[in-house]
Protein backbone atom coordinates (compact mmCIF):
# COMPACT_ATOMS: atom_id res chain seq x y z
CA UNK A 1 0.00 0.00 0.00
CA UNK A 2 3.03 2.24 0.41
CA UNK A 3 6.33 1.76 -1.38
CA UNK A 4 9.46 0.91 0.66
CA UNK A 5 10.90 4.30 -0.29
CA UNK A 6 7.88 6.13 1.15
CA UNK A 7 7.93 4.09 4.36
CA UNK A 8 11.63 4.75 4.95
CA UNK A 9 11.20 8.45 4.24
CA UNK A 10 8.27 8.68 6.65
CA UNK A 11 10.28 6.97 9.39
CA UNK A 12 13.16 9.42 8.92
CA UNK A 13 10.80 12.40 8.89
CA UNK A 14 9.05 11.16 12.05
CA UNK A 15 12.37 11.07 13.91
CA UNK A 16 13.33 14.48 12.55
CA UNK A 17 9.98 15.98 13.60
CA UNK A 18 10.35 14.51 17.09
CA UNK A 19 13.75 16.18 17.48
CA UNK A 20 12.43 19.49 16.15
CA UNK A 21 9.45 19.25 18.52
CA UNK A 22 11.73 18.89 21.53
CA UNK A 23 13.79 21.91 20.51
CA UNK A 24 10.62 23.86 19.78
CA UNK A 25 9.23 23.16 23.25
CA UNK A 26 12.48 24.24 24.89
CA UNK A 27 12.47 27.50 22.92
CA UNK A 28 8.76 28.11 23.37
CA UNK A 29 8.86 27.53 27.11
CA UNK A 30 11.75 29.92 27.59
CA UNK A 31 10.85 33.06 29.48
CA UNK A 32 9.17 35.67 27.30
CA UNK A 33 8.70 33.49 24.21
CA UNK A 34 6.06 34.89 21.86
CA UNK A 35 2.77 33.00 22.04
CA UNK A 36 3.28 31.61 25.54
CA UNK A 37 4.37 28.27 26.96
CA UNK A 38 3.16 24.98 25.50
CA UNK A 39 2.13 21.88 27.45
CA UNK A 40 3.29 18.34 26.75
CA UNK A 41 -0.07 17.15 25.38
CA UNK A 42 -0.34 20.17 23.12
CA UNK A 43 3.20 19.71 21.84
CA UNK A 44 2.36 16.09 21.02
CA UNK A 45 -0.76 17.20 19.16
CA UNK A 46 1.16 19.89 17.24
CA UNK A 47 3.79 17.34 16.22
CA UNK A 48 1.06 14.89 15.16
CA UNK A 49 -0.86 17.43 13.08
CA UNK A 50 2.23 18.80 11.33
CA UNK A 51 3.55 15.31 10.60
CA UNK A 52 0.21 13.98 9.32
CA UNK A 53 -1.04 16.96 7.33
CA UNK A 54 2.17 18.46 5.97
CA UNK A 55 4.36 15.39 5.47
CA UNK A 56 2.46 12.10 5.48
CA UNK A 57 -0.42 13.28 3.29
CA UNK A 58 1.71 14.64 0.41
CA UNK A 59 4.00 11.60 0.48
CA UNK A 60 1.04 9.22 0.40
CA UNK A 61 -0.44 11.30 -2.43
CA UNK A 62 2.77 10.83 -4.45
CA UNK A 63 2.96 7.06 -3.90
CA UNK A 64 1.89 5.15 -7.01
CA UNK A 65 0.76 2.16 -4.92
CA UNK A 66 -2.07 4.21 -3.40
CA UNK A 67 -5.38 4.29 -5.36
CA UNK A 68 -5.47 7.27 -7.71
CA UNK A 69 -8.73 8.61 -6.29
CA UNK A 70 -7.26 8.78 -2.78
CA UNK A 71 -4.05 10.31 -4.10
CA UNK A 72 -6.03 13.10 -5.76
CA UNK A 73 -7.94 13.85 -2.55
CA UNK A 74 -4.84 13.79 -0.34
CA UNK A 75 -2.78 15.79 -2.82
CA UNK A 76 -5.36 18.56 -3.01
CA UNK A 77 -5.66 18.57 0.78
CA UNK A 78 -1.87 18.75 1.21
CA UNK A 79 -1.57 21.73 -1.14
CA UNK A 80 -4.42 23.50 0.66
CA UNK A 81 -2.81 22.80 4.03
CA UNK A 82 0.62 24.03 2.96
CA UNK A 83 -0.98 27.28 1.78
CA UNK A 84 -2.67 27.60 5.17
CA UNK A 85 0.63 26.96 6.93
CA UNK A 86 2.35 29.77 5.06
CA UNK A 87 -0.53 32.17 5.71
CA UNK A 88 -0.74 31.24 9.39
CA UNK A 89 2.97 31.78 9.99
CA UNK A 90 2.73 35.20 8.33
CA UNK A 91 -0.26 36.20 10.45
CA UNK A 92 1.38 34.89 13.63
CA UNK A 93 4.88 36.29 13.32
CA UNK A 94 4.59 39.23 10.92
CA UNK A 95 1.20 40.90 11.28
CA UNK A 96 0.48 39.29 14.68
CA UNK A 97 -3.19 39.06 13.73
CA UNK A 98 -3.91 35.31 13.76
CA UNK A 99 -7.27 34.28 15.23
CA UNK A 100 -8.45 30.67 15.74
CA UNK A 101 -11.66 31.26 13.74
CA UNK A 102 -9.45 31.60 10.66
CA UNK A 103 -8.11 28.12 11.30
CA UNK A 104 -11.58 26.74 12.00
CA UNK A 105 -12.83 28.13 8.69
CA UNK A 106 -9.90 26.53 6.89
CA UNK A 107 -10.45 23.21 8.68
CA UNK A 108 -14.11 23.20 7.65
CA UNK A 109 -13.09 23.98 4.08
CA UNK A 110 -10.61 21.10 4.21
CA UNK A 111 -13.33 18.74 5.45
CA UNK A 112 -15.57 19.84 2.57
CA UNK A 113 -12.67 19.37 0.14
CA UNK A 114 -11.92 15.83 1.33
CA UNK A 115 -15.59 14.79 1.40
CA UNK A 116 -16.08 16.30 -2.03
CA UNK A 117 -13.09 14.38 -3.30
CA UNK A 118 -14.45 11.13 -1.92
CA UNK A 119 -17.77 11.83 -3.61
CA UNK A 120 -15.96 12.60 -6.86
CA UNK A 121 -14.26 9.21 -6.73
CA UNK A 122 -17.30 7.36 -5.40
CA UNK A 123 -17.28 4.85 -8.26
CA UNK A 124 -14.05 3.44 -6.86
CA UNK A 125 -15.28 3.22 -3.29
CA UNK A 126 -18.70 1.76 -4.12
CA UNK A 127 -17.23 -1.19 -5.97
CA UNK A 128 -15.36 -4.21 -4.68
CA UNK A 129 -12.66 -2.95 -2.34
CA UNK A 130 -9.18 -4.40 -2.26
CA UNK A 131 -6.78 -4.11 0.65
CA UNK A 132 -5.22 -0.94 -0.81
CA UNK A 133 -8.67 0.64 -1.12
CA UNK A 134 -9.56 -0.17 2.48
CA UNK A 135 -6.24 1.22 3.70
CA UNK A 136 -6.68 4.41 1.68
CA UNK A 137 -10.21 4.97 2.99
CA UNK A 138 -9.05 4.37 6.55
CA UNK A 139 -6.24 6.86 6.10
CA UNK A 140 -8.56 9.50 4.66
CA UNK A 141 -10.91 8.81 7.56
CA UNK A 142 -8.08 9.48 10.01
CA UNK A 143 -7.35 12.79 8.28
CA UNK A 144 -11.01 13.78 8.57
CA UNK A 145 -11.05 12.80 12.24
CA UNK A 146 -7.95 14.90 12.93
CA UNK A 147 -9.58 17.91 11.29
CA UNK A 148 -12.70 17.56 13.42
CA UNK A 149 -10.51 17.29 16.52
CA UNK A 150 -8.63 20.44 15.51
CA UNK A 151 -11.91 22.35 15.10
CA UNK A 152 -12.90 21.38 18.65
CA UNK A 153 -9.50 22.33 20.07
CA UNK A 154 -9.50 25.71 18.32
CA UNK A 155 -12.99 26.56 19.58
CA UNK A 156 -12.15 25.57 23.16
CA UNK A 157 -8.86 27.48 23.09
CA UNK A 158 -10.39 30.63 21.63
CA UNK A 159 -13.00 30.57 24.38
CA UNK A 160 -10.39 29.94 27.09
CA UNK A 161 -8.21 32.89 26.10
CA UNK A 162 -11.25 35.09 25.42
CA UNK A 163 -9.99 35.93 21.96
CA UNK A 164 -6.60 37.25 23.10
CA UNK A 165 -4.47 35.78 20.32
CA UNK A 166 -3.32 38.92 18.52
CA UNK A 167 -0.64 41.54 19.10
CA UNK A 168 2.64 41.25 20.97
CA UNK A 169 0.94 39.69 24.00
CA UNK A 170 -1.17 37.21 22.05
CA UNK A 171 -1.48 33.68 23.45
CA UNK A 172 -1.17 30.86 20.93
CA UNK A 173 -0.57 27.78 23.07
CA UNK A 174 -2.10 26.10 26.12
CA UNK A 175 0.40 25.72 28.95
CA UNK A 176 0.42 23.26 31.85
CA UNK A 177 0.03 25.73 34.71
CA UNK A 178 -3.04 27.85 34.06
CA UNK A 179 -6.35 26.48 35.29
CA UNK A 180 -8.19 27.68 32.18
CA UNK A 181 -6.24 25.20 30.06
CA UNK A 182 -6.65 22.11 32.25
CA UNK A 183 -9.75 20.85 30.48
CA UNK A 184 -8.15 21.36 27.08
CA UNK A 185 -4.96 19.59 28.13
CA UNK A 186 -6.86 16.64 29.60
CA UNK A 187 -8.92 16.28 26.44
CA UNK A 188 -5.82 16.57 24.26
CA UNK A 189 -3.96 13.94 26.27
CA UNK A 190 -6.95 11.59 26.04
CA UNK A 191 -7.37 11.99 22.28
CA UNK A 192 -3.65 11.82 21.53
CA UNK A 193 -3.65 8.14 22.43
CA UNK A 194 -6.12 6.86 19.78
CA UNK A 195 -4.88 9.36 17.19
CA UNK A 196 -1.27 8.22 17.55
CA UNK A 197 -2.34 4.58 17.69
CA UNK A 198 -4.43 4.95 14.56
CA UNK A 199 -1.65 6.55 12.55
CA UNK A 200 0.95 4.07 13.76
CA UNK A 201 -1.33 1.14 12.90
CA UNK A 202 -1.98 2.46 9.40
CA UNK A 203 1.71 3.01 8.72
CA UNK A 204 2.55 -0.48 9.99
CA UNK A 205 -0.23 -2.03 7.89
CA UNK A 206 1.03 -0.13 4.86
CA UNK A 207 4.04 -2.43 4.76
CA UNK A 208 4.33 -5.75 2.95
CA UNK A 209 1.73 -8.32 3.99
Amino acid sequence: MLSPHTRVLLAVLALLCAVVALFFRRAQNAKGARGGRISGPKLAWLFYAVFLWFLVCPLVAMDALVPAEARAVLGAFAVFMWLRGAAELYLLYVTKSWRPPYGVAHDVACIALVLGGLFWGRARWMGTLGSADVWALAFVGLVLTSLLVEVAYAALFFHAVEGCTTGDEGIWFADEEQARFRRINRLTLTLNVPLYAGLAALLVLAGPS
